[in-house]
Parts: structure tokens; C-alpha cells; sequence
């Protein structure tokens, strides 16, 4: 049987080694640390970079649960939009509701020609009677985006569309988004407190949600008869709230 002597050489090599072998892994690990956050740089300037820029114009919901404000995306979907912001200056979506609640998942408006509870004229119906094409792009489906409702015909959007509540992948690239919230996500938490019932897929409100009126504005204005205009909408939006408050008050 053989006998391993240690003699002294051997025990002065052994720190030696030990030293070396630590350095290497040292060294080993930076790398993979460099990499590892070369990867998250890159990753995340990639996703800034994809994020889409917001037109100047906004538009708000006014619920009878709060206010929620949106921008559009024109670059991404331009007849969408254009379709949306139409609907929106003739008043389509006033009194029309969220018919459709999904905790975490989505709040969707009803098609304006079935949901609301004013008639329409003959203008509006028109208008929402359009179909478009669907723009899809590789913009994400994550919480606070605006993404169109339609049939399983890809180019069957009319006017109803859901804002997300939640992070959907498996709708990325086969719904058109057009823009994002910009204010009111306190209001889309209450909505989704709100007492709920299944019919089929759809989880839906028990009590209407009603979007009570509507108005617009442009970020960028610089033209005081732009401003007057403004200032109309928002005092027939104070109507809007004193009618709500009396609503909640007196049912």
C-alpha cells in the first residue's frame, strides 16, 4: 500500500494553488456578471426604444366611478385612431358602459350602436357603423394599453375596446392597440373591486357602469380659442360630476 508523504514542499504549494484557483474563478465570475448585465442593458433600451410615442390629444371617460384619461398612438395604428377620436368628438361613447370587468386581465367598452342608452343620430351611426382594419403591431399587451375589440375576423373592430388590466402575451399581435392610459388607473382599481358575474368568457359588472360623458383636449395648445373651447367641455363635465354625485346620493 503506498503512503503519501506531505513533505514540506508540498504544503507551501497548496496555498499557492489554492490562491491561483480562486483568482481564476474571481475572474470567471466577473465575466458572466459583465454578460449577464450587457444582456439587461440591452433588453431594456431595446424596450424603451419600442415604446410608442403619444399624440398630443387626450381623452377622457367620465364614469360613474371616476375619470380615465387616454392618448393615442398614431404611428402604430393611424385609421384606429382616427376611427376612436372621431367617435369621441361626436359623442359617441357618452352614456354607452364597460360592459365587461376581468380582474387583472381587461375592462372592455361596449360597441357604441348596442351599448348605449341615448339614441344615436344618424351621423354617429354612421360612424359606428364602420369597420376597420386590423393594425397589429409588436407593441405589448400590459397593463394600461388600449387594445381594439373584434370577431374572429381579423378586420372586424367596430368601436368597443378594452383597456388592460393586467399583462395578456397571448393577445400580442392578434389585437390592434392604439394607445395607453394616462391618468386614472385609481379609477380602473375600483372598477375591479366592483361585484362581478360570469355569463360564458365574459366576467361582467353586476351593476351598470356607465360612462356618463366624455370630452377632449390637446396637450399642446397654444391658441387661446382652442383653450375657450377646452374650458366649455370641462364646465359641461362639471355638469357631469354634479350628476353623479347626485346619482350616489340620491338613487
Amino acid at each position: 500500500m503506498k503512503v503519501w508523504e506531505l513533505t514540506n514542499a508540498s504544503l507551501d504549494q497548496a496555498p499557492r494553488r489554492l490562491k491561483r484557483e480562486s483568482k481564476t474563478r474571481r475572474k470567471e465570475d466577473m465575466k458572466i456578471l459583465w454578460w449577464v448585465s450587457l444582456v439587461f442593458v440591452i433588453t431594456n433600451v431595446g424596450a424603451l426604444a419600442e415604446e410608442p410615442q403619444l399624440s398630443s390629444p387626450r381623452v377622457v371617460f367620465q364614469t360613474n366611478h371616476g375619470d380615465i384619461e387616454f392618448g393615442f398612438y398614431p404611428s402604430v395604428a393611424p385609421k384606429t385612431v382616427d376611427h376612436i377620436f372621431k367617435l369621441v368628438r361626436l359623442g359617441c361613447y357618452n352614456t354607452n358602459h364597460f360592459f365587461r370587468v376581468d380582474r387583472g386581465f381587461v375592462a372592455q367598452v361596449a360597441d357604441v350602436a348596442s351599448g348605449r342608452s341615448a339614441p344615436m343620430n344618424e351621423k354617429q351611426r354612421r360612424e359606428a357603423e364602420k369597420t376597420i382594419v386590423g393594425e397589429f403591431s409588436d407593441v405589448k399587451h400590459v397593463r394600461g394599453i388600449l387594445s381594439m375589440g373584434r370577431y374572429s375576423d381579423p378586420d372586424s373592430a367596430q368601436s368597443s375596446f378594452s383597456i388592460l388590466l393586467g399583462d395578456a402575451p397571448h393577445l400580442d399581435g392578434q389585437y390592434a392597440i392604439f394607445g395607453k392610459v394616462t391618468k386614472g388607473d385609481e379609477t380602473l382599481r375600483k372598477l375591479e373591486e366592483l361585484p362581478t358575474h360570469r355569463e360564458g368568457i365574459f366576467v361582467m359588472p353586476v351593476e351598470r357602469i356607465t360612462i356618463l360623458s366624455s370630452y377632449y383636449y390637446d396637450t399642446e395648445l397654444e391658441s387661446c380659442k382652442q383653450e375657450r373651447g377646452i374650458l366649455k367641455q370641462r364646465l359641461a363635465a362639471s355638469a357631469v360630476e354634479i350628476e353623479r354625485q347626485r346619482m350616489k346620493c340620491f338613487p
